[in-house]
């Protein structure tokens, strides 16, 4: 437990009795890889924190392509936000890739949590403001950026994932098919 709560003090600072109230409305989880923690179509009711392992967040388009929107490694916050804040169904998928350990907190909790240590409000609205700067930045590299200048910010975003992830999910992350990936990573090793 000691992640989430090292993630916690990066911007408030809880008291003893309120870690451990805030570990008493959460759960971990042992998820195996290939499992669905969220499908598109679903109202979203928790969030993931990443303990160990590694997932990603996905949409599948009506030609049954995916686009991939983020992956969250250990440290990192996942959920579908459009539809946990809205409690309307959401459009993304929520995929374990591989054998991961999460924290789960429900909506249910994180409300509770707001009401009863007022503080952690201020925390996930962080978080929130945080993941609202890096999808208008996504935005605007997907407008922008060449897919050539758009993997090397992957690159620099996820230095660790490079070796992990399939071509195929950079390729959809950073918006090229995956030919068109593998043509272009093979110009970029010539350089």
């Amino acid at each position: 437990m000691s992640l989430i709560l090292q993630n916690i003090a990066k911007h408030i600072v809880l008291t003893p009795e309120e870690e451990t109230l805030f570990l008493s409305k959460i759960e971990t989880r042992t998820v195996k890889a290939k499992t669905i923690l969220q499908n598109a179509g679903q109202v979203c009711q928790d969030s993931y924190f990443v303990n160990s392992g590694l997932l990603r967040s996905f949409t599948i388009n009506d030609n049954i392509v995916e686009h991939v929107l983020s992956f969250a490694c250990e440290g990192w916050w996942i959920s579908d936000m459009y539809s946990l804040l809205s409690q309307k169904p959401g459009n993304l998928f929520i995929e374990v890739l591989e054998d991961s350990e999460v924290v789960v907190l429900s909506k249910t909790h994180q409300d509770q949590l707001y009401l009863e240590i007022p503080k952690l409000e201020r925390f996930f609205r962080i978080l929130i403001e945080n993941s609202l700067v890096a999808n208008q930045e996504r935005l605007m590299d997907n407008l922008s950026l060449t897919a050539e200048e758009r993997f090397e910010k992957f690159c620099k975003k996820y230095p660790t994932l490079i070796q992990k992830l399939p071509q195929k999910q950079i390729a959809s992350y950073i918006g090229v098919t995956p030919e068109f990936f593998s043509k272009m990573k093979a110009r970029m090793l010539k350089k």
